[in-house]
């Protein structure tokens, strides 16, 4: 039997029903807060998280799933530099071995590119109309194969029958135009009349690394950047799909995994920088786990400071970790020469002592990074969120800036974070965009709906079917299902049992379903336009005309 695949799942009913809830309430959410959605690729080139995610950082280092596409073929290259090389220099008539290059061909035949008229004859003779023409159809491919074989005898047949006036009388060449290493191994394969031009030159662009996303910020600032999102102002964009990491599975980790991503950026001049943006999201966040029902989450909230304040603390760090970095894990020693920072991401117990004692980021803001933090503290305090300082916190990724952010719940373990995110004012030039200052977070999803499943358990938040309509006879199938289309227009969850089955059979499906009502259609409620309504918590029974049908269930 074939299974998933190691670190990755499937999400089944009723577990979806609360998958579905939390997505609900994440869209109400953030609608009341103006999010809008984008939806980016699930792969991007790889130098897109090499640069925006940090080459340096565990998720670009050792975690992406990254292959590489093959080489492609440049088709547009090759026809240009055939027609360049093969053109008539007289292009008032045909040229001997020159060809004049037509509008393509009036029909549309997937494969042939170009028709041309190339001229043959007498070389003394070169004024128009006295060398010999043929007509040619080209097409041009990496390889000889019997797609591209298949797409020229099909031009052929199609000119010969639908285009009879135009090539009436014509020599007519079908030429597969193929790069000159390919003419060399094509032996056994049968052209069926077809010439074939091995022709010189290099049309394959190198290959191209691609990456699975780790996460969703670099693919939508690439999105801002590549669509000139900063002419509309402040943008507050979310989306909702799988990531990927190839890390080792764990309680509310996988290795392909769910998030909700948000994100707001723009210009400085749409108040992209400002604290209020901060302030904002973590507002919204608090307001949304609130509406989840999610109780004793704890907000951590740090400063990374700006890039020069990160310059100056990684100095000092790089110092104080000189004398012990040899007491420490592998990944601190790593970290340690590469990017210390990322020595404060380490859960290692043995090195917990060492680091409580080296230098914190908040020792080294700036004024303006201390302001800002300050004013983002100032607000929420304003509206009522409360927060804990951790300045041991820093993001796992290399662009973030100033505020950084974690909610954590005591639900899920020592990895209880179930969302993280900060300000990553550099990200948008890092990738070759303008000048975009932003904040946006990501929340795990599978770790959110484990947070949520004592509290709220899937079948608390399943829709179960209104009513269960048990046909009873042979024809009765289509009776029933016409019924059923008449409610489900009134917005009730309808299920259909089938004529075969017996009333007994039908009651333990209506059950089992989770139906508050059974309806029976048998041939004499057909006949009198009336049926029994059943409801299966009470027991009480009651015969409803057809038009009264809908009130009657949607009563609570």
């Amino acid at each position: 039997m074939i299974k998933a695949v190691r670190g990755t799942r499937d999400l089944l009913p009723p577990e979806t029903a609360l998958w579905n809830f939390v997505e609900s309430a994440v869209r109400d959410v953030f609608r009341a807060y103006n999010f809008q959605e984008i939806r980016t690729p699930i792969f991007e080139a790889t130098e897109l998280f090499a640069r925006g995610v940090g080459e340096e950082t565990d998720i670009v280092s050792k975690e992406m799933f990254t292959w590489e596409d093959g080489e492609r073929f440049n088709e547009k290259k090759m026809i240009d530099e055939w027609v360049t090389g093969n053109e008539s220099s007289d292009r008032s008539h045909v040229q001997l071995e020159r060809v004049n290059v037509n509008p393509n061909p009036p029909f549309q035949v997937e494969g042939v590119q170009l028709h041309v008229t190339r001229g043959l004859g007498d070389p003394s003779r070169p004024w128009a109309g006295a060398v010999g023409s043929r007509e040619e159809f080209v097409a041009f491919a990496p390889r000889i194969s019997p797609d591209a074989i298949a797409a020229l005898k099909k031009a052929l047949t199609i000119a010969r029958s639908q285009y009879a006036n135009q090539f009436s009388g014509h020599q007519i060449l079908p030429r597969l135009v193929v790069p000159d290493a390919a003419t060399k191994n094509y032996s056994s394969l049968d052209t069926e009349g077809i010439e074939v031009e091995g022709f010189a030159g290099n049309f394959f662009s190198s290959s191209q690394s691609l990456t699975l996303r780790p996460e969703g910020t670099a693919g939508i600032v690439r999105a801002y950047i590549e669509h000139n999102l900063e002419t509309r102002g402040l943008n507050k964009l979310f989306c909702i799909g799988p990531m990927f990491r190839r890390e080792r599975p764990q309680k509310g980790r996988y290795r392909q995994f769910y998030q909700i991503d948000a994100e707001v950026i723009g210009p400085a001049s749409a108040g992209s920088d400002s604290p209020a943006r901060d302030a904002e999201v973590l507002e919204m966040l608090a307001a949304l786990l609130d509406r989840l029902g999610i109780k004793g989450w704890t907000l951590e909230l740090n400063s990374v400071g700006s890039a020069s304040d990160r310059a100056r603390f990684n100095v000092a760090l790089r110092a104080a970790l000189v004398p012990v970095v040899d007491q420490m894990c592998s990944d601190c020693k790593r970290r340690a020469e590469t990017n210390p920072l990322r020595v404060f991401d380490c859960k290692v117990p043995e090195d917990q002592p060492i680091i409580e004692k080296l230098p914190r980021i908040s020792q080294f803001l700036d004024n303006d990074s201390r302001q800002h933090f300050e004013a983002v503290q100032e607000i929420l305090t304003r509206v009522g969120v409360p927060f804990t300082l951790n300045d041991r916190l820093v993001r796992g990724l290399d662009y973030y800036t100033r505020t950084a952010f974690e909610f954590t719940h005591g639900a899920l373990g020592a990895q209880n974070a179930i969302l993280g995110g900060g300000r990553y004012d550099g990200l948008s030039e890092a990738l070759g965009g303008p000048a975009a200052p932003g904040i946006g977070f990501a929340i795990g999803e599978d770790r959110l709906v484990m947070s949520l499943q004592e509290a709220t358990p899937a079948e608390s938040v399943i829709k179960r079917p209104d009513v269960y309509i048990a046909a009873l006879g042979a024809g009765m199938n289509g009776e029933a299902a016409r019924l059923a289309r008449e409610l489900r227009r009134h917005d009730l969850v309808v299920d259909l049992g089938d004529e075969t089955f017996r009333l007994k059979k039908s009651f333990e499906g209506a059950t089992k379903a989770g139906a508050k009502y059974i309806l029976i259609v048998g041939e004499n409620e057909v006949n009198a336009d009336a049926f029994a309504l059943k409801n299966l918590a009470t027991g009480e029974q009651v015969s409803v005309p057809r038009g009264e049908l809908a009130r009657k269930i949607q009563e609570r």
